[in-house]
Order: C-alpha cells, then sequence, then structure tokens
C-alpha cells in the first residue's frame, strides 16, 4: 500500500466527518428534518432510560447532547445516532453495586470514561472483528432479559406503591406484597400513555408517539394537580435544571486507584455491550444504504462519545436502533443530521427543564412499559429456539443469568457461551469463485484473482463456501457478499454450499438480509448443495420462504448438479441483462446438457 493510501486510511478512521464532498442544500434540508424529528424521540427517551439507570433524569438529557454530536463526528456510519439506551441504561444501573457509599454520580462519570478509553483503544488496536465471535442468541438473550427486567422494574412506578431490590423474582415477590395499595389512578395514567404510545405507533409510524403522549400526560399533571391524587413527578426524583450541559469530572476519590479496579468488570461489560449494540445498528443500516462500514472506525468513535460523556454530565451511551432507525427514516443524508440532534437539544434544555418536572413518574412507567415490549422480539425468539440446540441453549442461559445475577455478570456469562460455542466449532471460513474454462471445465478462484476476468460471467457470479459456517463466521461470509455485491452488474449470486457445515441463525440472518437486499434491487441469491440438516433448518426458521423456495436446492447424488440446475435458473431469471454470446457459463451448462431456456441462453 502506497504512503498515500495509508495516510487517506489514517484520515478516515481517525476524522471521517471530513469527507463531506458535494454537500449542499438540499442535504441540509433533510439533515436538519430528520435532526427535528430525532429530537422529539430524544426528550422523552433520555428521560425515561435515565430513570432505569437510577440516575436523575437530567443526565439522560445531557447524554444525548455532546456525546451525540461527538458520535455523530467521528463513526464511520452516517446514520447512527449516540446516546443513552434501554438495556445500555439497565446495566449502568448496576453502578450502584460497585459504588460502595461514593456518590453514584461521580462514580457512572469515571465508568464513562473507563468505558470510552476501552473502546477508543480496541478501535486502534483495531480489533472490530471481536463482536463477530458474540453470537446473535446472546444479544437477544440479553436483550429479551434486560427488556422482562425493565417492564418488572416499572410495576412500581405504575402502581405507585413499594418495590424490592434484588433480581427479577425478588423483585416481582417484593411488588406483589403491596398490591392492595395500589394507586388507582397512577394506573389509569400509565394505562393511557402506554395506549396512546401504542395506538399512534399503529396509526402513524411518523408520529413521535412518546413525546405527545408525555406531553399531554405533563399538561395534564400541571392543570389538573396530580400531586394531589397521590402522584409523583419528576421533581420528586431529582429537577431538571434549565442548563447547559455542565463540565464535569469524577471527584477525587472516584479517581483512585481502588475505584478504578472496583468499576473495571462492569466496565468491560459494559464496553461489550456497547460495542455489541451499535455495531449491530450501523450494520443493520448500511444493509440498507450500501455504506462501507470500519468497524474499528465505530469502535474509536462510539469511544470518543463516551469520553465527552464522561466530561459533559452525562453516562455511557451506545448506538440507538430507535434513534437511528428514525434517522435513516427520516431521509437523512450524512453524519451531520446526528451532530444538529445534539445541537437542537441544548437549547431546549434552557427552556423545558422546569416543564419536564411536571411529568409524572406513572406516565413515564407506561412508557417504559411500551420499551421493554418492544425489547422482547418474539420473531427473533422462535427462529432462535427453532434453529440449532446450541442456539437455544445460548439464548435460554444468557436470558436466565439476567433474571438471577447481576447485569454485568450476565454479560460475561453470554460471552463465555460464545466462546465455548466459538472454540468448539471454530474453523477458518473460505470463499472463492467458480469459474468455468472453454472446455467445460471447473475451476475455482480466489474473488481477487485477475484470470477470473477472462472465465467468469459478467451477470452471475458462483460462490463456493467451505467450512463451519456458524456465527464466529458471519462476519466473513458478510464480507465475501458484500465485495461481489457491490458490483452493478451482478444480476445473480449462486452459492454452493455443499461442503460448508455449521449453519446457524446468525449466518441465517446473513443470509436473509443478502437475499432482502438483493431482491429489493430487482437481484437474486441462489443457495445449492444444501445438506439436509441445513435444508431443514431454513425451513424450521422460515429462512427458505423468504429466500425463494425456487431459489434453495439441495444436494444431488450427481457432482455439481444442483448447482448447475440454480445456474440455468439464475439465466432464466436475467431478462434483458445480456453479457455476450461467448458467456462462459451457457458454454459450461451447454457442455453439461443443461439447456436454459432460448431466449435466456446468449445472457449470463
Amino acid at each position: 500500500m502506497s504512503l498515500g493510501s495509508n495516510a487517506r486510511a489514517l484520515r478516515e478512521q481517525l476524522a471521517p466527518f471530513l469527507d463531506l464532498k458535494g454537500y449542499g442544500r438540499e442535504d441540509l434540508g433533510k439533515d436538519l428534518v430528520s435532526a427535528l424529528t430525532v429530537t422529539f424521540m430524544t426528550i422523552p427517551q433520555g428521560v425515561a432510560y435515565a430513570i432505569i439507570a437510577g440516575l436523575p433524569p437530567a443526565m439522560g438529557l445531557y447524554a444525548s447532547c455532546v456525546p451525540t454530536i461527538v458520535g455523530a463526528l467521528f463513526r464511520s456510519s452516517n446514520h447512527v445516532v449516540a446516546g443513552p439506551t434501554n438495556a445500555l441504561s439497565l446495566l449502568v444501573g448496576t453502578t450502584g453495586a460497585a459504588a460502595a457509599g461514593l456518590d453514584p454520580v461521580s462514580t457512572v462519570l469515571l465508568l464513562s470514561f473507563l468505558v470510552g478509553a476501552m473502546q477508543v483503544t480496541a478501535g486502534v488496536l483495531r480489533l472490530g472483528l471481536l463482536v463477530d465471535w458474540i453470537s446473535t442468541p446472546v444479544v437477544i438473550g440479553y436483550i429479551t432479559g434486560a427488556g422482562i427486567l425493565i417492564g418488572v422494574g416499572q410495576l412500581p412506578s405504575l402502581t405507585e406503591t413499594a418495590g424490592a431490590e434484588g433480581n427479577l423474582f425478588e423483585k416481582l415477590w417484593g411488588w406483589s406484597q403491596h398490591l392492595d395499595e395500589t394507586n388507582g389512578w397512577a394506573l389509569l395514567v400509565g394505562a393511557i400513555v402506554a395506549g396512546s404510545i401504542v395506538g399512534l405507533r399503529r396509526l402513524d409510524k411518523r408520529v413521535p408517539g412518546p413525546m405527545v403522549a408525555l406531553t399531554l400526560a405533563t399538561l395534564a399533571s400541571w392543570l389538573l394537580d396530580f400531586e394531589a391524587l397521590g402522584l409523583r413527578r419528576i421533581e420528586d426524583l431529582a429537577p431538571v435544571p434549565a442548563s447547559l450541559p455542565p463540565l464535569t469530572l469524577p471527584d477525587g476519590e472516584a479517581w483512585s486507584f481502588d475505584r478504578w479496579l472496583s468499576l473495571l468488570p462492569l466496565a468491560g461489560a459494559v464496553t461489550v455491550l456497547s460495542l455489541v449494540e451499535s455495531s449491530s445498528v450501523a450494520r443493520a443500516i448500511a444493509a440498507r444504504t450500501r455504506q462501507r462500514l470500519d468497524v474499528n472506525t465505530e469502535f474509536s468513535g462510539q469511544g470518543l462519545a463516551n469520553v465527552a460523556a464522561a466530561f459533559f454530565g452525562g453516562y455511557p451511551v451506545s448506538g440507538s436502533l430507535s434513534r437511528s432507525a428514525l434517522n435513516h427514516q427520516s431521509g437523512a443524508r450524512t453524519r451531520l443530521a446526528g451532530v444538529m440532534n445534539g445541537l437542537l437539544l441544548i437549547p431546549l434544555l434552557l427552556f423545558m427543564g422546569p416543564a419536564i418536572d411536571f411529568a409524572p413518574i406513572a406516565a413515564l412507567a407506561g412508557l417504559l412499559l411500551v420499551v421493554a415490549a418492544d425489547l422482547v422480539d418474539v420473531e427473533r425468539i422462535l427462529q432462535i429456539v427453532k434453529a440449532r440446540p446450541s442456539d437455544a441453549f445460548a439464548f435460554g442461559v444468557t436470558v436466565l443469568g439476567t433474571w438471577i445475577l447481576r447485569l454485568d455478570q450476565a454479560i460475561y456469562v453470554g460471552v463465555a457461551v460464545s466462546l465455548v460455542l466459538f472454540l468448539r466449532r471454530a474453523r477458518m471460513l473460505t470463499v472463492h469463485q467458480i469459474v468455468f474454462e472453454p472446455d467445460g471445465r471447473v475451476r475455482e478462484l480466489t474473488l481477487d484473482d485477475p484470470d477470473a476476468e477472462y472465465l467468469e460471467c459478467a451477470n452471475v457470479k458462483v460462490l463456493n463456501v467451505e467450512g463451519q459456517l456458524f456465527f464466529g463466521a458471519a462476519g466473513e461470509l458478510q464480507q465475501a457478499l458484500d465485495e461481489v455485491m457491490r458490483d452493478p452488474a451482478v444480476r445473480a449470486v449462486i452459492l454452493r454450499l455443499r461442503r460448508a457445515k455449521g449453519l446457524d441463525v446468525t449466518t441465517i440472518g446473513v443470509l436473509e438480509e443478502a437475499a432482502g437486499q438483493l431482491a429489493a434491487e430487482g437481484r437474486h441469491l441462489f443457495l445449492v448443495g444444501l445438506q439436509d440438516q441445513a435444508q431443514t433448518l431454513l425451513e424450521r426458521t422460515g429462512a427458505a420462504e423468504l429466500i425463494g423456495t425456487d431459489h434453495v436446492f439441495p444436494t444431488t447424488l450427481r457432482w455439481f448438479q444442483a448447482a448447475d440446475l440454480a445456474m440455468a435458473e439464475a439465466l432464466e431469471h436475467l431478462g434483458d441483462h445480456d453479457c455476450g454470446d461467448a458467456c462462459p457459463l451457457a458454454r459450461h451448462l451447454a457442455v453439461r446438457d443443461i439447456t436454459p431456456p432460448l431466449d435466456a441462453a446468449s445472457s449470463g
């Protein structure tokens, strides 16, 4: 690599915001509209998530200002919005167990700094591939368990009764002992807020339901004096000051070596969850926008956002799925939409702080119950349970860990399960392109082999995949598919999986994502040479139907027969895309005596 290329790569990792060539008035308008839309969601979420973390509500808003700006500037994704998230806030809430009598605010500021330092270090050392070692069932298991914990944790606020500390079962038991003291007005307010959010979402997803419901509940609290009805308000927890995000530092005692040492296990768990969350969000959106991501830059950018949280009154942040998705859906063009989102929130804090104080705690409980329900993805859970027994085991162990252990310990249990499964099945995944000699012979070449140019079909790429096709190989498979799909001339991709084993729900997700992206562009993905176990797994998880049953070819006794049938099918689907009369693929099928339809014989 040349010196200029090295300098460009270093600039892209350290300062990705410098790449804004051609930014115009139309881009500015789209980014501003998106930023305004996301800001309306940020306010209620920031307050609610800080309550989940057991922190003053203002810290959730502070964590959504400067950290959001820094994250938008320094990560590689153009659409991910950094800030507090539900699952991460619940994990941060375990900080109290490590604080040992110290001020929890000061302690959580130090936690933010430690998390940021770890994430920046991981990015500089280019450890991005480490997130591939944590399987989807473990991540979904943690999020599911956290969602149920969040819901159970809000029950005392919903009924305005006493709660209890401890694990999930202890909290449920403690809450149930005071049900006869339930405040009916609080229950009604929470139910109305939750119902309004769900109803507005079904009516029109573009309506900021949480903001609308919380605003109306706050107005009602102010006009009707909810406090006289026994309903607590945010000011009863900690008033939100009308001020800019403060410059903050952990106090002197929190900076002691002993305090660092006591927080390191929790900081490691927060670092892992934050990176997995933000990387997953970035990849999901990049799959739609076709933006090329640098996972190491994602790590560094997320780390700098957490360092900013430590010095501007926030707490550990991640990439928000809901706000990032809304940012993309609202038409954001560049990373400046995230910058504007953070900037817009700063002046709002000067005027809205006292108004937020009137929000009823029961209304926030209703909002958080909807958040908790959203975290329990029944469709993904069923897919995991129906897949491999090891996937179901990893999911179950992680969920159970969140219910009976401290959340930072549950994270490590999930990571340990992932590593055990990785070590059991770890093997290198190899992906080669299959090309065809004029005499009908088949050759395997690497994807970047220059010889392939003269032997390959311009419109159909045939890839041979070998090795253990499990969650640890998902990144390699995704990278190989992205490289081929990046060429707009490729109209069909054929994956030959005869010598690939260990297909699981994580790699099925990669295949589903690729098939969906290709289908949206009028292109096709074919899977051939599937063994019985893989074929059954695709059918049980519903992936075969999503990809297309006519695009899935099981293995046959005759060598290469399944691939031949898929190639003939691919040529039939090409339509007007013609790469010449001497298509190597068409020649190969003629030699093999498998003739595609006459109108596609010259395509390929």
